[in-house]
């Protein structure tokens, strides 16, 4: 055979790679997809050191476990509707409730502290009148004094009358001291009149102080006052009528009411009476929104009220990409005397002025919307929203794609080179 034709006839065939070699060429991407798996492990393995805008709903239930003391940090209560039904009634302050329904003061009694004028009139010459002259061309007709000015003491409550001397009067009506005073100078005056004057009504006033244009003692009419007549009197409030509260205190008893629930309930503006004192003050109420909600940020809202409903839309709603609705909390410092009408254990059994308290709603129970528009928001609370346990996990996925994408080069690099 020519040689020419041996390499024809004789032509090696292509060099392959062993099996052993061929098997290992998955090996790039297995090392990849391992290292992909370790990395999604140890990532979720420390969740806590991800960022996020606060504690999941696992984290506030497990810190609201008692503790080897047997104590707990806070109280955490699942609102339900005994619990919605019990702080509906804490927000139940009302002047008309406290006070009663009582009628109008129109008593206008003279008392310690008033100035008193009296003018006395007789019917001819005598002790107040003088004789007529030759050049009174009126005769005999009735002639007028005027008694200066008294302030009534507080050790007899009497003023002086000349001719008539000490004449009580606290107590008294000006009309019932008109006719003490004409009784008494009945048997040394002509036919007397008398007119008794309050000039300084001190004893039947109301004070108005705080963010009033003019704070002062309102004297009070006959006709009676109400609240927000003083108020009037008293040149009106400073602030809007939505951030303004009233609180009235009278003897031992102090009630204090927005200015819009008298507004709108007109029997909240009840009758005052002689020596109350109306303060009026600015409180502009707010709340804070934080977590999974549509804004994060310190909300206004009127000193009327708001419920949770409200505030969790005033906030934007719940965030539908990060939101845990099952998360829905409310962060305050209850009264013990408040908590303790709850029926609840304290998380603390010492003396506190203050608890902690966290209430849970959950959004994801469609009886979490009725139970949101009893629950009533105050102010200075904390409307918390925990993120989703799925939110976690694309904070994870996030974080590793940069590296699963290097990993995925490396392996077509690999490939090619192979090849």
């Amino acid at each position: 055979m020519p040689r020419f034709m041996m390499p024809l006839l004789y032509r090696p065939a292509r060099l392959r790679a062993p099996a052993s070699r061929r098997r290992c060429r998955p090996a790039m991407p297995s090392v990849v997809g391992a290292l992909a798996a370790v990395l999604v492990a140890g990532a979720l393995a420390s969740c806590d050191s991800l960022p996020g805008a606060g504690p999941s709903t696992s984290d506030v239930t497990a810190a609201a476990r008692p503790m080897a003391s047997g104590q707990s940090r806070f109280a955490l209560v699942d609102v339900d509707a005994n619990i919605a039904a019990k702080l509906e009634s804490w927000t139940a302050v009302s002047m008309l409730g406290t006070f009663g329904r009582q009628p109008a003061f129109s008593t206008q009694t003279i008392g310690v502290g008033d100035s008193v004028q009296v003018a006395i009139w007789e019917a001819g010459p005598g002790l107040f009148a003088p004789p007529a002259t030759a050049n009174d061309r009126t005769g005999s007709g009735s002639r007028a004094a005027t008694i200066p000015e008294q302030v009534v003491g507080g050790r007899d409550g009497a003023i002086t009358v000349p001719f008539a001397g000490r004449v009580p009067v606290v107590g008294r009506t000006p009309q019932q001291v008109e006719q003490e005073i004409k009784q008494a100078l009945n048997q040394r005056a002509v036919d007397p009149q008398v007119l008794v004057t309050v000039t300084r009504n001190v004893a039947n006033t109301v004070s108005v102080v705080g963010e009033v244009t003019g704070g002062a003692r309102v004297p009070l009419t006959t006709r009676g006052d109400r609240i927000l007549d003083v108020v009037a009197v008293a040149g009106g409030t400073k602030a809007p009528a939505h951030e303004t509260f009233v609180t009235l205190l009278r003897g031992t008893s102090t009630v204090r009411i927005p200015m819009q629930a008298m507004l709108n309930d007109p029997t909240e503006n009840v009758y005052v009476r002689p020596g109350d004192v109306i303060s009026v003050a600015r409180d502009p109420q707010t709340f804070t929104a934080a977590g999974a909600t549509g804004q994060n940020a310190v909300v206004p809202f009127d000193a009327i009220g708001i419920t949770l409903d409200q505030a969790i839309a005033r906030a934007g709603g719940l965030s539908d990409m990060r939101a845990d609705p099952a998360g829905v909390f409310v962060i305050r410092y209850e009264r013990p005397a408040d908590y303790d009408q709850l029926g609840l254990r304290r998380p603390d059994p010492g003396t506190l002025s203050q608890i902690p308290v966290i209430y849970r709603v959950n959004m994801r129970d469609t009886n979490g919307f009725f139970l949101a528009r009893r629950f009533p928001v105050r102010n200075k609370d904390i409307v918390y929203v925990s993120n989703a346990p799925a939110t976690e996990v694309q904070k994870v996925i996030s974080i590793l794609l940069p590296f699963l994408g290097v990993g995925a080069t490396a392996v077509a690099v690999g490939a090619a080179t192979t090849r």
